[in-house]
Order: structure tokens, then C-alpha cells, then sequence
């Protein structure tokens, strides 16, 4: 009798074991991969004559468990993909100012930037705090508002600095259709153009911002 008790105590131990669950030896990472997509605006000299256009910038956030970043990747493959040293250097700085908007270690992400376009060579800083939008939206899971556009040069403390060829560049966002243009402080109304004005006739609502933070609330919704 107690050689059977024993058997059953035995088996009992053993199908014990065998249905605990196993704990991995490293905590799994929900959604791994982030993703958004950001309008971005563009000028090129057409016979003199400046024409504007949207184009768009992809980008995917991975978190990096091991704090080795920040790692910046650029695919350029693709045709209409490749752009300039000077855009690449705007990318790392919007990386720094969307991390210090946040108040997160950038050390965690490894980020990959991908420029979609008809030209051959995108070029210029202009793009960069739309691309710190972006990463500020992948990493906290926001949706960016549609129809909304951003231009200026990102500084690394999240100020956006001035850029050029601002009536190109609404005359491009009325053809894609978009309704906000955001550019930098004071430069809606200057000696060259009105962006006011000419916002009026075609439709869009031209805002000045000064800084990302300012921005992201305007194209998500969202404060922070």
C-alpha cells in the first residue's frame, strides 16, 4: 500500500512539473517595432522658377535593450531614396531634440529613415523637425494628423530655425491637398513673401512655431 502511495506522489510531482510554465530567460518586448510617416517639403528650380512638393519620410523605432545607440540607419536603395550629408546631419539632430523633448535616453533607440521621392538626391536640414516629429509619434504610439505639414531646421535643443523657399513649398502643400503649414517663428510675413495671404488663396491655414514641442501638439493632438 504505501509502495502504491508513493507511485502516486511521484507522478503527481511529475506531471507537476510538467506543466509549469517555463519563464524566459529575458523579458519578451511588446510591439518591438514603431512606425510613422510624416510629410515633409521640398523645392526644386524648374526653369528659374521655384516648384514645391510633398514627400514623405518613414520611420521605424526599435528599442534597444542593451542602451548601445543612438543607432541611426538610412535606406537608400531604393529609387528616389538617396539623400545628402547635410539631410543626414539634420536626422541626428532631430534624434537628439526629440529624446530631449521627451525626456528619454536615446541610447535605447535604433532608428531607420527611410525618404521617399521623385528626385534623385534630396538635399538640406529643412526636412529634420518633421523627421523629430515623426520619432517623438513612433515612440509614444501617436497617430499624426493628416493634412498637416511641417518645414524648418531642427536645433538640437528642439528650437526650429528658418528655411528657404517657403511660398514653393505651400504652393506644393495646396497641390497634396493639405490644409496646416507649420514653419518658423517669423517667418510667415516677411519683406519677401506672405504666407498669410497666400495661404488665404489657396486654402491653408499657415501657423509659425518655434519649437517641436509646439508642432507635435498641432500635427498629433497630443500634449506633452
Amino acid at each position: 500500500m504505501q509502495q502504491q502511495i508513493n507511485r502516486t506522489f511521484v507522478l503527481v510531482v511529475l506531471t507537476g512539473i510538467a506543466i509549469a510554465p517555463i519563464s524566459p530567460p529575458f523579458p519578451l518586448l511588446a510591439d518591438p517595432h514603431r512606425f510613422a510617416t510624416v510629410p515633409a517639403l521640398a523645392v526644386s528650380a524648374v526653369d528659374g522658377k521655384e516648384i514645391g512638393g510633398v514627400h514623405y519620410i518613414v520611420i521605424q523605432l526599435d528599442r534597444d535593450p542593451q542602451r548601445k545607440g543612438p543607432t541611426v540607419l538610412f535606406s537608400e536603395r531604393a529609387k528616389g531614396t538617396a539623400v545628402d550629408n547635410e539631410w543626414k546631419e539634420g536626422v541626428h539632430a532631430a534624434v537628439s531634440a526629440a529624446a530631449i523633448t521627451l525626456g528619454e535616453d536615446p541610447r535605447a533607440w535604433t532608428i531607420t529613415i527611410k525618404n521617399s521621392t521623385y528626385s534623385s538626391l534630396t538635399q538640406g536640414p529643412s526636412a529634420s523637425s518633421a523627421v523629430a516629429i515623426g520619432i517623438m509619434a513612433a515612440s509614444r504610439g501617436d497617430v499624426l494628423r493628416p493634412g498637416v505639414a511641417l518645414t524648418g531646421a531642427i536645433a538640437s535643443d528642439g528650437s526650429i530655425d528658418e528655411v528657404g523657399g517657403l511660398p514653393g513649398k505651400l504652393e506644393g502643400a495646396a497641390m497634396a491637398h493639405m490644409h496646416t503649414l507649420l514653419v518658423p517663428k517669423g517667418q510667415a510675413r516677411t519683406d519677401e513673401w506672405d504666407l498669410l495671404q497666400l495661404g488665404k488663396l489657396r486654402n491653408i491655414t499657415v501657423i509659425e512655431v518655434g519649437s517641436i514641442r509646439e508642432a507635435y501638439e498641432l500635427m498629433t493632438g497630443k500634449q506633452l
